[in-house]
């Protein structure tokens, strides 16, 4: 099946349940050659794992394709900060004060403005990325009236082998606490349970490209 078919599936099975959440697919890896199908149905939410993979592969796609918003899903480095802000829309990962100062300061100097998730491991998992539940209010305050970064919303990634809406619920009730509008969760294994738990985004990758 083309990528192009699986979206579709993907896309009717996301709308049933709730039209207004969005799917970002997932291009880590993949040649254009396979993204420019969706480009071309009209499809407009994309993400990269890695910076330098999305510089290098979108610098010449959103030249043709300009109204599209790109992604930043994996791991920020406080070296790429730059490089992340220049050439993405929205980051998914912020998870530290050393990042949130790093970004606050590139964003001041180059007067730009992007919209950021705060990833939460709310499975309080030591090699997984994200703030701790327990500092997660106080960092989104720090974020969002010391640093005016404009936090949209909160991003998870739950532990493998566990029930996956137990921590989307988490992520959620953190959110609602804290008036963020936006939730980032659920992948190509659990997208259908995140939806239901009230994801704004998916993040969808594997399935669409398998």
């Amino acid at each position: 099946m083309l990528a192009l078919d699986k979206f579709s599936k993907v896309q009717d099975q996301v709308n049933l349940l709730n039209k207004n959440t969005k799917i970002i697919v997932v291009c880590k890896n993949q040649s254009k050659e396979k993204i420019i199908p969706l480009l071309d149905y009209g499809h407009k939410d994309f993400a990269e794992n890695r910076v330098q993979e999305g510089k290098v592969k979108w610098s010449e796609l959103k030249e043709k394709y300009p109204n599209i918003n790109l992604h930043l899903i994996g791991k920020l480095q406080s070296n790429k900060v730059l490089d992340a802000i220049l050439n993405f829309s929205y980051i998914h990962s912020l998870d530290s004060k050393k990042l949130a100062n790093e970004i606050y300061k590139i964003q001041n100097s180059r007067g730009l403005s992007r919209d950021y998730f705060i990833q939460v491991n709310v499975g309080t998992e030591v090699q997984k990325s994200g703030i701790s539940i327990d500092e997660s209010s106080d960092f989104i305050d720090y974020c969002k009236d010391d640093l005016k970064l404009n936090i949209i919303g909160l991003m998870c990634i739950p532990p493998i082998n566990k029930d996956p809406e137990y921590f989307f619920k988490i992520l959620a009730s953190i959110a609602k606490s804290k008036k963020l509008s936006h939730l980032s969760m659920g992948m190509s294994s659990d997208y259908m349970q995140a939806v239901k738990c009230g994801a704004t985004y998916v993040r969808i990758g594997s399935f669409i490209f398998s």
